[in-house]
């Protein structure tokens, strides 16, 4: 039998919970469809469930297509400051579901661009998180991956970090634009449970003959966890449920322990399960 082990820090994160929780709770006071802008979360099962509570994913273009006093929910990633005006200017019922971290960066980013700053965001461009953090700088900020591609910079900079971003990425950008700007203000913005579920993840992954990081392919800090597990151990694959865990994988004599983790937007029943067809 297999020994298989689960991340002590794994699956959905307070932000995550929080936004589910709420729509769940505003479906239940209306009769009617409601809709998100945007999927709520990085997870397909997840999106479909709520598709079968009549929550629907819908994107900003399409919003008037709506009726007035329909409610539309927006997602734990946030939303730049335009399109919260927008939203604002619509006869639409507004139930705010963003990550608390993510807003407060929000007011860091919009605070310090106000006083001058030029802003340095450290994540992926292409993040609906980033996408909204960097709207709050009238969409001009420098956004980093790696910090090669920093050889000049504003003399006053402000940074700030994707809430699900490695820490290691975090303090090697810093370590460059340290060298290239005279006045910085920094805040380390990756959300303290990230940085445990990946310390976690990291951790079993030096102690177990193959790793399974469960969440879907679209989820940042999923991809991130897969890549942290990938280093230490070489069997690490990612699956968004149990029909990606294959029967060979299951069956390979050579793999005695594994390890179990999950990304912030993996709801425990998901974890369950591929852990219970594994066992």
């Amino acid at each position: 039998m297999k020994e298989i082990t689960l991340a002590d820090s794994a699956g959905f994160c307070f932000g995550v919970k929080r936004a589910v929780d709420k729509a769940l709770e505003i479906k239940g006071k209306y009769d009617k469809k409601i809709y998100t802008l945007g999927p709520l979360i990085h997870n397909n099962d997840v999106v479909n469930f709520l598709k079968e509570n009549l929550i629907y994913p819908i994107e900003l273009e399409d919003i008037t297509s709506l009726e007035d006093n329909d409610t539309i929910i927006i997602r734990s990633h946030g939303v730049s400051e335009e399109t919260l005006n927008i939203l604002k200017k619509t006869n639409l019922n507004i139930v705010d579901a963003t990550c608390p971290y993510v807003e407060n960066i929000h007011k860091k980013v919009k605070k310090y661009y106000d006083l001058g700053y030029h802003i340095i965001i450290v994540g992926d461009k292409n993040h609906p998180e980033v996408i909204g953090i960097n709207g709050w700088c009238n969409d001009c900020a420098v956004i980093l991956k790696s910090g090669i591609d920093i050889e000049t910079t504003a003399n006053k900079v402000c940074v700030v970090a994707q809430t699900t971003e490695r820490q290691s990425t975090w303090e090697h950008v810093l370590t460059k634009i340290i060298k290239v700007s005279k006045e910085i203000v920094a805040f380390n913005t990756i959300c303290s449970a990230t940085e445990v579920r990946q310390k976690s993840a990291e951790e079993l992954s030096k102690n177990v003959d193959a790793m399974v990081v469960i969440g879907g392919f679209n989820s940042s800090n999923t991809t991130k966890l897969y890549e942290i597990c990938k280093q230490n151990c070489e069997n690490t694959i990612h699956v968004e449920n149990i029909l990606d865990i294959s029967d060979e994988f299951i069956k390979d004599e050579n793999v005695k322990k594994i390890g179990v983790t999950a990304g912030a937007s993996t709801p425990d029943w998901i974890i369950k399960e591929a852990i219970s067809k594994m066992n």
